[in-house]
């Protein structure tokens, strides 16, 4: 666990703030950056389905998943700051299941992913609103002070969810084609649909709600 964990926190330090800049610079950057992953993240789904009736289904679904993606960015123009907070919900909520599923195992969630745990689904809205406190102490997203703090709560749980179905999910289809990861491209994570499983759930729900200005931005 400890070695996986150092390849996995040396990744994130690595990549992490390449990715926030690229978010901010927006434009043509991130446009690229978004297409690069899109590629990446069909030739994963492309070889762990291949030959299986779901395959084109799983193509369209991210297909839908990435437009929803640049539509989110690119509508926001310069305010970035809901996008990136969707993003490290979903960041926030795969280090608190994986650290406190760790740490304290107990029952298993479902049998779709036997790894999983009840302890790890904790971890993970457990660590999702430790971020949500740290920003609203430090500030961090302008768009918290224009809407109440239980609109956001009930936001960040239905984000954490969704985010970790999609975990579950894409964990269940990498169990039926007997692969641990959809690749190795990020040392200690696996490939892009490791990393992005929760959020490309969460991105298509993320654009509703943005668009409904169900969050005031």
């Amino acid at each position: 666990m400890k070695s996986e964990f150092l390849r996995r926190l040396f990744s994130s330090i690595l990549l992490i703030p390449i990715i926030i800049f690229i978010i901010m610079k927006g434009s043509i950057y991130f446009n690229f950056f978004l297409i690069i992953c899109f590629m990446l993240a069909c030739f994963e789904w492309y070889k762990m389905s291949k030959k299986k009736l779901y395959q084109y289904i799983g193509i369209l679904f991210l297909i839908f998943s990435f437009s929803s993606v640049f539509l989110l960015r690119n509508n926001l123009n310069d305010e970035y700051d809901f996008f990136l907070f969707v993003i490290f919900i979903c960041i926030s909520t795969d280090v608190g299941g994986y650290v406190i599923g760790k740490l304290f195992k107990g029952p298993k969630l479902t049998k779709l992913s036997p790894n999983k745990t009840y302890s790890g689904a904790i971890g993970s809205y457990l660590f999702s609103f430790l971020f949500l406190y740290v920003s609203v102490i430090l500030n961090f997203f302008d768009f918290l002070n224009n809407n109440s703090l239980f609109n956001i709560s009930l936001f960040i749980l239905f984000i954490s969810s969704i985010s970790q179905i999609g975990d579950i999910t894409v964990s269940y289809f990498k169990r039926k084609s007997k692969i641990k990861n959809s690749g190795k491209i990020i040392p200690g994570h696996g490939g892009i649909l490791d990393r992005i499983d929760g959020m490309i759930f969460v991105f298509p729900f993320s654009y509703v709600i943005q668009i409904l200005s169900i969050i005031k931005l």
